[in-house]
């Protein structure tokens, strides 16, 4: 009896079978947050491992608050308020920031605050708490300019020489405008950067780009030597694509094209880059639609952001964008993105490689695809990804967080 043709059928249905499995979605770890009515979470991870989250506690109709909570044993922290006020510029895509001081208990918190009556006249507020985070310092603003203009989307990034290096969007030529496009007009928007001190003593004010995207989210990552940021360019054409600068031994570089997408579009698409380095490797994930196709992307570099390679889609073909991306080391990533299933969303992550190998897509949680749900962030906390997003539902929203351990 000849077997061979049943060892062959076998093996093949094995074959079938295992590359059809399902993968199984990660154990997400729900880690509490004590907030009610909430939103606008953000993550930041110090030098020495510290976790940390911020949001805005809608207090009532007219009031709202900037408070934080540090991860201790796998729980938060009671809350502190940084600050609240009645008179803040509080924005699903514009959310506010906290970092701290390289070798200090210093920390250093932003949000957005009205200057005049224009719908975008704010300014970016930033506080400064010198006894870790308990007792916080009158603001002080990010920006010289002194014009009543839009001013937010901000990334801060503390440095080796005990500063924190801010970047952010700026509207100083925007004043007096307001078009079509997201109530902006007038103007450029531009990207402006500076470094601080704990005094709150501003240093290097720079301009970076002189026409920019005008409401999409900055980032900017520590390299060796330097800084990269990366943030939507604004050609005169109207083509967005997601641009960077590098500052490398006191010097920026001109800003060029992570990759030529051609993405034309006449209005802002609220929905900018996001930026991870491991030693010389840098890694960028972006959002784009170039002809009306929907992709979220990933590119590296592996000469500290000199120059990027081919992007590598990272979307399950449904994609809103919305990305967030950490370094597990230096040759993989972590990347997050919302994907659109029927009238919701999920917050789905995929390891990829500096290779451009990538693996699964993996689902973390179910959300909403509405701008309620704003930006969710992601951190790498040893050997867990740490997720905060923002449930929405009939009446509220409200900040939430969780785990999952990353696979190997």
């Amino acid at each position: 009896m000849n077997i061979r043709p049943l060892i062959t059928l076998v093996f093949a249905l094995l074959l079938f079978f295992a590359c059809n499995e399902e993968v199984s979605p990660p154990a997400l770890t729900e880690v509490p947050v004590a907030t009610e009515a909430s939103g606008e979470p953000n993550l930041h991870i110090a030098d020495g491992g510290e976790v940390f989250l911020t949001w805005v506690d809608y207090l009532n109709d007219t009031t709202d608050a900037l408070v934080w909570a540090r991860l201790h044993e796998g729980s938060w922290t009671s809350p502190v308020t940084i600050a609240k006020g009645s008179d803040w510029f509080v924005n699903w895509a514009d959310f506010p920031s906290l970092a701290k001081f390289k070798n200090s208990k210093s920390m250093a918190a932003h949000w957005l605050q009205m200057s005049a009556e224009g719908t975008y006249d704010y300014d970016i507020k930033v506080s400064i708490s010198k006894d870790g985070g308990q007792n916080w310092n009158p603001p002080f603003t990010l920006h010289t300019d002194g014009v009543s203009a839009e001013h937010g989307f901000v990334s801060m990034v503390p440095l080796d020489d005990g500063r924190i290096f801010a970047t952010w969007l700026d509207g100083r030529y925007m004043a007096g405008g307001h078009g079509d496009d997201h109530g902006h007009g007038g103007g450029p928007m531009t990207l402006r950067c500076a470094t601080f001190d704990e005094a709150g003593k501003l240093y290097d004010e720079a301009e970076l780009d002189g026409k920019v995207c005008e409401c999409c989210t900055t980032a900017a990552v520590e390299i060796p030597g330097g800084v990269l940021v990366a943030y939507r360019n604004r050609s005169d054409e109207e083509n967005r694509d997601i641009f960077y600068t590098r500052l490398h031994d006191g010097e920026w570089s001109n800003p060029k094209a992570v990759h030529n997408d051609n993405w034309h579009i006449t209005g802002c698409p609220v929905n900018g880059p996001a930026l991870a380095a491991s030693g010389n490797t840098v890694a960028v994930a972006w959002f784009t639609a170039p002809e009306g196709e929907a992709k979220a992307q990933v590119a590296f570099s592996t000469d500290a952001g000199k120059s990027f390679g081919k992007p590598i889609r990272i979307d399950d073909g449904n994609t809103i964008g919305r990305v967030d991306i950490v370094m597990n080391d230096a040759q993989t990533a972590t990347v997050s993105w919302l994907e659109a299933v029927e009238k919701k969303a999920e917050l789905r992550i995929r390891q990829i490689n500096t290779d451009g190998s990538v693996n699964d897509s993996q689902t973390i949680v179910e959300t909403s695809a509405s701008r309620s749900s704003g930006f969710p962030r992601m951190v790498l906390n040893g050997d867990k990804l740490l997720f905060a997003w923002t449930e929405v539902d009939s009446v509220e929203t409200r900040v939430r967080t969780g785990e999952v351990r990353l696979k190997d």
